[in-house]
């Protein structure tokens, strides 16, 4: 069973150390918010507050983004602005990908540069 947003959010504070208050005094949200989120009373935060998390808990963005199903501004941008990229993005939504083909496109896409 996989991990919901908050618990792997309370799972890697934990780890760092980093109480609720100061995780949301350095990312400018209300310490109860956290509470909330980790608790799983509340969805996970916009993206771009995901992104200040990570960044005070020193952890891959990518990490607690994809564990939130959201994407970046940058991302959202990197995707829109291609139209072959929507074009894939299509396809791939028309093929109902597991996680794991999932993993197999991603290590095919390194293997071609």
């Amino acid at each position: 069973m996989s991990q919901t947003f908050g618990q792997l959010l309370k799972i890697i504070r934990r780890e760092k150390g980093i109480s609720q208050r100061d995780l949301a005094d350095q990312v400018g949200i209300d310490f109860s918010y956290v509470s909330k989120i980790e608790n799983d009373r509340l969805p996970p935060p916009a993206a771009e507050t995901i992104i200040k998390i990570s960044k005070v808990l020193d952890v891959s963005e990518e990490i607690l983004l994809s564990n939130s199903k959201k994407l970046s501004a940058d991302m959202s941008n990197v995707i829109s602005s291609s139209r072959s990229a929507i074009k894939f993005m299509n396809e791939v939504k028309m093929m109902q990908l597991s996680e794991q083909e999932w993993d197999q496109l991603t290590v095919g896409l390194k293997n071609l540069r």
